[in-house]
């Protein structure tokens, strides 16, 4: 977000003050132009002379005009400690708040950048402390050391955006949760450049990504495989990727999928541990390793109903590894029906999947759960069975 080429001039400040609804009001002669996500708009511009109040919203600004207040002697056409452009460049100035911390947090904190974004522009040498160039994030600067950052305007992604239909099942402007249907290849990588996950967001958030990492590209925290379907999140805002990377590293986020299995689980329930790394013999296939070679892993799997020859089964996942669900429940013995790497389908069902021309790992991702990194509410999404799943169902309880 870039606010103002500059500020127009106004007279001396009154007290800056907070509604309920933490909101800033400065009085100024002139309209502020904002440019919000690419696109320039006025707010609240006069027809006269008259002062009337420009609102900045949003929590960057909540933190910037309350260090305003430490200004005694700051105008609305002085913000040079606040927010500026300079050839194309965001500038953000102001001062340590508490001391103690490290400067990549306390540069958090004051800017309402994400610690690893600010750790990224030290290390660019875009962070001045104090008139000098700032060289290591964990320095503590004591309390009241001027700062300013310099923000380089969001480079334009490596991928191409495509108009690729999504099914959206909520979005604001910190990131948006969506359906996504089997066959679709999250990532662009080799063999998939286009058509994919991220070509599709790229157009659908086409001007609303900040920039994830310097970079205006979706935040892909975590990804299901090309032929498995159902609920991914995904972030618009460093902020937002940062925050739903820290709840799936340490595994809060709530996850649950519906498998259809070869054969009945003995016992119904329970809970699979098992450390997940590269097939040694097939670079394509993860596999069980020995605990200290691969990724921790842990699944509780339930039968919620036993049908022919297979089962449907809920698994939810305590880690999040690749292919997890596919390799735990095929190391029980009980490979996810259509699976092409890691199973084979019991002869008695395989006419059964030809004639619905089901060919892929029968893996649904139903619910999704996690905390908004932003505002912090609880959200709770399911995603019902998609159509091919749903008939394989049907055929294998008749």
């Amino acid at each position: 977000m870039k606010v103002a080429e500059h500020f127009a001039s106004a007279c001396p400040r009154r007290t800056v003050s907070r509604d309920k609804r933490r909101r800033i009001n400065l009085e100024s002669r002139q309209p502020i132009r904002m440019d919000v996500g690419g696109g320039q708009r006025l707010i609240n511009a006069p027809s006269t002379a008259d002062q009337y109040p420009a609102t900045l919203f949003g929590c960057l600004f909540f933190r910037f005009c309350e260090q305003c207040g430490n200004y005694p002697s700051c105008h609305v056409d002085g913000h040079s400690h606040l927010l500026g452009v300079v050839q194309g460049e965001s500038i953000i100035e102001g001062l340590i708040g508490a001391g103690g911390d490290r400067l990549d947090k306390a540069l958090a904190m004051a800017s309402g950048l994400s610690r690893e974004r600010v750790k990224a522009l030290i290390g660019e040498g875009r962070v001045m402390l104090d008139g000098e160039k700032a060289s290591q994030p964990t320095i503590k600067p004591a309390a009241g050391t001027p700062f300013q950052i310099a923000i380089p305007q969001a480079a334009p992604a490596a991928a191409e955006a495509q108009d690729i239909p999504l099914v959206i099942v909520y979005e604001d402007e910190y990131l948006l949760v969506l359906d996504k249907p089997a066959g679709l290849v999250v990532h662009p990588a080799a063999g998939n450049l286009d058509g994919t996950l991220v070509n599709a967001l790229l157009h659908h958030c086409r001007g609303q990504l900040s920039g994830i990492g310097g970079v205006a590209r979706p935040g892909i925290v975590h990804r299901i495989d090309k032929d498995t379907s159902g609920l991914l999140v995904v972030a618009k805002t460093d902020t937002a990727h940062e925050g739903l990377a820290r709840q799936f590293a340490d595994h809060s986020i709530k996850r649950a999928y519906l498998a259809l299995v070869a054969g009945h689980p003995v016992p119904p329930a329970g809970i699979i541990r098992g450390a997940i790394a590269r097939s040694s013999t097939n670079r394509k296939k993860m596999a069980l390793v020995e605990d200290g070679r691969g990724k921790h892993a842990v699944t509780h799997y339930r039968t919620l109903e036993r049908l022919d020859s297979s089962a449907l089964v809920e698994c939810r996942l305590e880690t999040g590894r690749t292919h997890q669900v596919r390799v735990h429940m095929t190391s029980i013995g009980h490979p996810l029906l259509g699976d092409p790497v890691y199973g084979r389908t019991p002869p008695r069902l395989r006419p059964l999947l030809t004639g619905l021309e089901f060919e892929r790992q029968a893996l649904h991702a139903r619910e999704l759960g996690f905390i908004h990194p932003v505002s912090g509410q609880s959200l709770q999404f399911s995603s019902e069975l998609p159509a091919d799943m749903a008939s394989l169902l049907g055929d294998l309880r008749s």
